[in-house]
Protein backbone atom coordinates (compact mmCIF):
# COMPACT_ATOMS: atom_id res chain seq x y z
CA UNK A 1 0.00 0.00 0.00
CA UNK A 2 2.91 2.37 0.46
CA UNK A 3 3.77 2.97 -3.18
CA UNK A 4 5.81 6.03 -4.15
CA UNK A 5 3.83 8.87 -5.68
CA UNK A 6 0.55 8.01 -3.96
CA UNK A 7 -0.86 10.68 -1.65
CA UNK A 8 -0.59 9.87 2.04
CA UNK A 9 -3.77 9.70 4.11
CA UNK A 10 -3.65 9.70 7.88
CA UNK A 11 -6.69 7.86 9.20
CA UNK A 12 -7.22 8.99 12.78
CA UNK A 13 -9.32 6.38 14.55
CA UNK A 14 -11.06 6.98 17.87
CA UNK A 15 -12.41 4.57 20.48
CA UNK A 16 -15.82 3.73 19.07
CA UNK A 17 -17.36 0.38 18.11
CA UNK A 18 -16.76 1.14 14.40
CA UNK A 19 -13.01 1.26 15.11
CA UNK A 20 -13.01 -2.54 15.31
CA UNK A 21 -13.38 -2.75 11.53
CA UNK A 22 -11.13 0.17 10.55
CA UNK A 23 -9.20 -2.18 8.28
CA UNK A 24 -12.16 -1.96 5.87
CA UNK A 25 -11.61 1.80 5.54
CA UNK A 26 -7.86 1.32 5.15
CA UNK A 27 -8.42 -1.14 2.29
CA UNK A 28 -10.95 1.14 0.56
CA UNK A 29 -8.61 4.12 0.85
CA UNK A 30 -5.75 2.12 -0.64
CA UNK A 31 -8.05 0.99 -3.44
CA UNK A 32 -8.69 4.64 -4.24
CA UNK A 33 -4.99 5.38 -4.61
CA UNK A 34 -4.07 6.52 -1.11
CA UNK A 35 -1.17 5.40 1.04
CA UNK A 36 -3.04 5.02 4.34
CA UNK A 37 -1.39 5.35 7.74
CA UNK A 38 -3.34 4.73 10.95
CA UNK A 39 -3.11 7.04 13.95
CA UNK A 40 -5.09 5.82 16.96
CA UNK A 41 -6.18 7.65 20.06
CA UNK A 42 -4.83 5.99 23.20
CA UNK A 43 -8.23 4.45 23.97
CA UNK A 44 -8.75 3.29 20.36
CA UNK A 45 -5.70 1.04 20.64
CA UNK A 46 -7.89 -1.31 22.69
CA UNK A 47 -10.43 -1.52 19.84
CA UNK A 48 -8.10 -2.23 16.92
CA UNK A 49 -5.63 -4.88 15.82
CA UNK A 50 -2.50 -2.76 15.50
CA UNK A 51 -0.36 -5.59 14.15
CA UNK A 52 -2.85 -6.43 11.38
CA UNK A 53 -3.19 -2.75 10.44
CA UNK A 54 0.60 -2.35 10.34
CA UNK A 55 0.84 -5.36 8.05
CA UNK A 56 -1.96 -4.00 5.88
CA UNK A 57 -0.48 -0.50 5.53
CA UNK A 58 3.23 -1.22 5.75
CA UNK A 59 3.53 1.31 8.59
CA UNK A 60 3.23 0.96 12.35
CA UNK A 61 0.07 2.25 13.99
CA UNK A 62 1.06 5.38 15.90
CA UNK A 63 -0.71 6.35 19.12
CA UNK A 64 1.94 8.13 21.15
CA UNK A 65 4.29 11.02 20.54
CA UNK A 66 7.73 9.86 19.48
CA UNK A 67 10.91 10.76 21.31
CA UNK A 68 12.12 14.17 20.14
CA UNK A 69 15.32 12.79 18.59
CA UNK A 70 13.72 9.74 16.97
CA UNK A 71 13.04 9.85 13.24
CA UNK A 72 9.41 9.79 12.19
CA UNK A 73 8.31 6.41 10.86
CA UNK A 74 5.40 7.80 8.83
CA UNK A 75 5.50 9.94 5.70
CA UNK A 76 3.95 13.41 5.95
CA UNK A 77 0.21 13.43 5.27
CA UNK A 78 -1.47 14.96 2.24
CA UNK A 79 -4.84 14.74 4.00
CA UNK A 80 -6.35 13.54 7.27
CA UNK A 81 -9.57 11.62 7.80
CA UNK A 82 -10.83 11.43 11.40
CA UNK A 83 -13.09 8.44 11.18
CA UNK A 84 -14.69 7.34 13.38
CA UNK A 85 -14.49 10.59 15.37
CA UNK A 86 -15.59 10.23 18.97
CA UNK A 87 -17.54 12.75 21.06
CA UNK A 88 -14.44 13.26 23.19
CA UNK A 89 -12.12 13.89 20.25
CA UNK A 90 -14.49 16.31 18.51
CA UNK A 91 -14.92 18.39 21.67
CA UNK A 92 -11.21 18.43 22.55
CA UNK A 93 -10.24 19.20 18.93
CA UNK A 94 -12.57 22.20 18.77
CA UNK A 95 -11.14 23.47 22.06
CA UNK A 96 -7.59 23.20 20.71
CA UNK A 97 -6.54 20.51 23.16
CA UNK A 98 -3.70 18.35 21.91
CA UNK A 99 -2.95 16.00 24.78
CA UNK A 100 -2.55 12.96 22.50
CA UNK A 101 -0.70 12.36 19.26
CA UNK A 102 -3.99 12.11 17.35
CA UNK A 103 -5.24 15.45 18.69
CA UNK A 104 -1.85 17.06 18.18
CA UNK A 105 -1.85 16.09 14.51
CA UNK A 106 -5.41 17.21 13.78
CA UNK A 107 -5.16 20.50 15.68
CA UNK A 108 -1.95 21.30 13.80
CA UNK A 109 -3.47 20.23 10.46
CA UNK A 110 -6.00 23.07 10.65
CA UNK A 111 -3.18 25.62 10.72
CA UNK A 112 -1.31 23.78 7.98
CA UNK A 113 -4.31 23.92 5.65
CA UNK A 114 -4.40 20.16 5.13
CA UNK A 115 -7.64 18.68 3.81
CA UNK A 116 -9.52 17.46 6.88
CA UNK A 117 -12.67 15.36 6.98
CA UNK A 118 -14.30 14.12 10.18
CA UNK A 119 -17.00 11.49 10.48
CA UNK A 120 -18.53 11.65 13.96
CA UNK A 121 -19.48 8.42 15.68
CA UNK A 122 -21.77 9.63 18.44
CA UNK A 123 -25.19 8.63 19.70
CA UNK A 124 -28.23 10.92 19.85
CA UNK A 125 -27.78 11.60 23.58
CA UNK A 126 -24.20 12.75 23.04
CA UNK A 127 -25.26 14.84 20.04
CA UNK A 128 -27.88 16.54 22.23
CA UNK A 129 -25.18 17.90 24.55
CA UNK A 130 -24.94 21.67 23.95
CA UNK A 131 -21.17 21.58 23.48
CA UNK A 132 -21.32 19.07 20.64
CA UNK A 133 -23.26 21.16 18.11
CA UNK A 134 -21.18 24.25 18.99
CA UNK A 135 -17.99 22.30 18.46
CA UNK A 136 -19.13 20.81 15.16
CA UNK A 137 -19.86 24.38 13.99
CA UNK A 138 -16.49 25.55 15.34
CA UNK A 139 -14.61 22.87 13.40
CA UNK A 140 -16.59 23.62 10.24
CA UNK A 141 -15.66 27.30 10.61
CA UNK A 142 -12.02 26.23 10.86
CA UNK A 143 -12.28 24.46 7.51
CA UNK A 144 -12.96 20.89 8.64
CA UNK A 145 -15.52 18.99 6.59
CA UNK A 146 -17.83 17.53 9.23
CA UNK A 147 -19.97 14.67 7.95
CA UNK A 148 -22.83 15.22 10.33
CA UNK A 149 -26.40 16.46 10.18
CA UNK A 150 -29.67 15.93 8.34
CA UNK A 151 -29.19 14.31 4.97
CA UNK A 152 -25.56 13.43 5.73
CA UNK A 153 -25.39 11.23 8.83
CA UNK A 154 -27.53 11.29 11.94
CA UNK A 155 -26.84 9.48 15.20
CA UNK A 156 -28.93 6.61 16.52
CA UNK A 157 -30.27 6.32 20.08
CA UNK A 158 -27.88 5.23 22.84
CA UNK A 159 -27.35 1.48 23.29
CA UNK A 160 -28.98 0.73 19.94
CA UNK A 161 -25.79 -0.33 18.21
CA UNK A 162 -25.95 2.82 16.11
CA UNK A 163 -25.92 3.29 12.41
CA UNK A 164 -22.62 2.24 10.85
CA UNK A 165 -20.93 5.16 9.18
CA UNK A 166 -20.54 4.42 5.46
CA UNK A 167 -16.82 4.45 4.67
CA UNK A 168 -17.50 5.57 1.10
CA UNK A 169 -19.21 8.72 2.34
CA UNK A 170 -16.03 9.72 4.16
CA UNK A 171 -13.75 8.93 1.22
CA UNK A 172 -16.05 10.72 -1.25
CA UNK A 173 -16.02 13.82 0.96
CA UNK A 174 -12.24 13.68 1.11
CA UNK A 175 -12.07 13.47 -2.70
CA UNK A 176 -14.35 16.54 -2.95
CA UNK A 177 -12.25 18.54 -0.48
CA UNK A 178 -9.05 17.71 -2.33
CA UNK A 179 -10.63 18.55 -5.71
CA UNK A 180 -11.74 21.91 -4.32
CA UNK A 181 -8.19 22.64 -3.23
CA UNK A 182 -6.76 21.58 -6.59
CA UNK A 183 -4.68 18.76 -5.10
Amino acid sequence: MNAPGRPVLYIVVCATPRARVIGELVELAAGRGWTPCVIATPQAVRFIDSAALAELTGYPVRHEYKDPDAPDVLPDPDAILVCPASFNTINKWAAGISDTLALGLITEAIGMGLPLVAAPAVNSAQAAHPAFERNVDELRAAGVTMLYGPGVWEPAPPRSGGTPFPWDLALNALDEVRAGLGT
